[in-house]
């Protein structure tokens, strides 16, 4: 079950990850397997976590899987699960990415 932020329970629906990633994925080079992987994944990974999980719980592990795949597709998944209301919600959010995907320069 699937404990949304408003307090209602439904069922996982694998469908709703699916469609999600398609569309921050729209017009990327993110394969339809790749789709499928991230979106199993993550219904495994929520699986071993309980019965009962909150949706922000699943939108931080997609995100968490798009962050190495493309980082415009999480951009995308992110304003719309994080709901961006300005620009600088996208400013930080790069920073973020940037500061979670670059190799930390080596000291010697």
């Amino acid at each position: 079950m699937v404990l949304k932020r408003n307090g209602v329970r439904q069922s996982f629906d694998r469908a709703k990850v699916v469609a999600g990633l398609r569309s921050a994925s729209k017009n990327l080079a993110i394969s339809a397997e790749q789709i499928d992987s991230i979106a199993a994944d993550v219904e495994e990974t929520i699986r071993l976590e309980g019965v009962e999980v909150h949706s922000q719980r699943i939108g931080v592990a997609v995100l968490e899987r798009l962050r190495s795949v493309d980082g415009v597709a999480y951009l995308r998944f992110a304003s719309v699960y994080k709901g961006f209301t300005d620009p600088g919600d996208f400013a930080r959010e790069v920073k973020l990415l940037a500061k979670a995907t670059d190799p930390k320069p080596s000291t010697g």
